[in-house]
């Protein structure tokens, strides 16, 4: 039987507090629902699922204490729905795979115990992935799985980019820069290619700005440089999250802090960035706040500050900047960090037109710019949707 005629494909984007999908038609890839289970862990968890046409399906406050709680709760809902909502196949964000797994594929006994075995990549994330494909596949067993990975996009960057300094026996272990957002920057490309025909003959800064930010490189078409690494902690200062250290600030957490490995990996992950500095990892509440609280203009100010830093390095790493997109839930609502973000980077070609930027047009950058600046709103659930078509119509 055609596969197709299943209908949908469903993409899980599987957080540490929270869980993201959408139900996808699997010849148009048009979006059917889409819904999430936010807050898991707190006594009132909120979960919600809408359709295409904005109709609230369900939309509940209820304690959710895991991931594996919120998994099923989906589940339960798709196997109420799945007459009307019959599954082809489901698609998975995944982190992390290792140096050797970054292409789409099939999700086997295998292939889970290897993602098992890389768990030390990303502790933070591959524990609970893997807790919501255990489950799916339990309850949808005659359906193909699909690990899409978050490294996809960056699998190209040069070898100068791709290695650290260090001893290549830490190479063989997994020591490489992965760089992530893969499945957001492979978005807005696609969207972009669509958009411009000479997409591949420029040079481009792709900034994901959301409580986790990274920022991507793209020349002729190929991610060559991104502010993540091994880790999805460093390079830009984050919501809760550091951003890139002075290895000296590891050696003193570690020493005259007298934290263990996974005391640090909190600290880091958990307790630093925003959060740290102004108190909170919500930008709209650091805005609101800033008047009066001067960590709160802090906070904002290395921000904004750290995101030009890089735009300034990425654009060295190309030889140039043609267009700077700001996409991601910061980048793409919040008009006063993109002016912020791009004041004084005339020296690069870069200007905002505030009436653009204020009303989140498209292009926000003046006609006589040297670099065109773009909002563009990121999808990572309908490129999972994409990759997991792709997959099911060539097995």
């Amino acid at each position: 039987m055609d596969r197709q005629t299943k209908n949908f494909i469903l993409s899980i984007n599987c957080g540490s507090s929270s869980l993201k999908f959408k139900l996808f038609n699997t010849r148009s890839l048009k979006t059917e629902l889409e819904g999430h289970i936010n807050h898991i862990g707190n006594l009132e968890s909120h979960f919600q699922i809408t359709d295409h046409d904005g109709n609230i399906l369900i939309n509940s406050l209820t304690a959710i204490q895991s991931i594996e709680f919120a998994v099923n709760e989906l589940i339960t809902w798709l196997k109420h729905n799945i007459k009307k909502y019959p599954l082809a196949a489901l698609g998975y964000r995944l982190i992390q795979g290792g140096p050797q797994h970054r292409v789409p594929e099939r999700i086997t006994p295998d292939l889970l115990e290897i993602l098992k075995q890389q768990i030390y990549l990303a502790p933070n994330h591959l524990p609970d992935e893997i807790t919501a494909i255990h489950a799916f596949k339990t309850a949808f067993k005659k359906i193909v799985h699909v690990a899409c990975y978050d490294t996809l996009f960056h699998r190209n960057m040069p070898a100068c980019t791709k290695y650290y300094p260090l001893p290549a026996e830490y190479i063989d272990k997994g020591l490489i820069k992965y760089g992530f957002h893969g499945l957001s920057y492979e978005y807005v490309m696609k969207k972009l290619g669509s958009k411009i025909s000479t997409t591949k003959r420029r040079k481009i800064i792709i900034a994901h700005l959301g409580n986790g930010a990274s920022m991507v490189a793209v020349k002729n078409g190929i991610g060559i440089e991104t502010t993540m690494g091994i880790s999805p902690i460093g390079g830009l200062v984050m919501g809760t999250r550091s951003g890139d250290l002075d290895p000296g600030v590891l050696l003193f957490l570690l020493k005259e802090g007298h934290l263990t490995p996974d005391e640090l990996d909190e600290l880091l992950s958990k307790n630093s960035g925003l959060k740290a500095i102004g108190g909170t990892n919500d930008v709209q509440a650091l805005l609101s706040n800033e008047a009066k609280d001067p960590k709160a203009k802090l906070a904002l100010s290395v921000f904004c500050y750290t995101v030009r830093k890089y735009i300034g390095a990425l654009a060295a790493a190309m030889g140039g900047i043609d267009m700077l997109i700001f996409t991601g839930g910061i980048g793409e609502n919040s008009a006063i960090i993109r002016d912020r973000i791009c004041e004084d980077m005339d020296f690069l070609g870069i200007a905002i037109h505030e009436q653009s930027n204020q009303m989140s047009r498209e292009i926000i950058s003046p006609l006589s710019s040297k670099v065109q600046v773009r909002v563009m709103p990121t999808n990572e659930e309908w490129m999972i949707a994409h990759h997991t078509r792709n997959f099911i119509e060539n097995i």
